[in-house]
């Protein structure tokens, strides 16, 4: 497994909790991922070695 993807209806919301829980990001802020969705991955040395990928689920209209 390269990594595990979690998606999140906020990023921003979702991202501001887990750093309250001291949680370790590789990049200050989301990104432009696959299809335009916002991205951001947690550095694997604060998830036991394992590469968490947060997605923002676009708002299907």
């Amino acid at each position: 497994i390269h990594h595990i993807c979690y998606l999140v209806s906020n990023i921003e919301e979702a991202i501001n909790k887990l750093k309250q829980k001291g949680a370790l990001f590789i990049e200050p802020a989301p990104r432009p991922g696959s299809q335009g969705a916002k991205v951001a991955f947690l550095h694997p040395k604060a998830t036991g070695g394992i590469l968490i990928e947060l997605k923002e689920k676009k708002n299907e209209s």
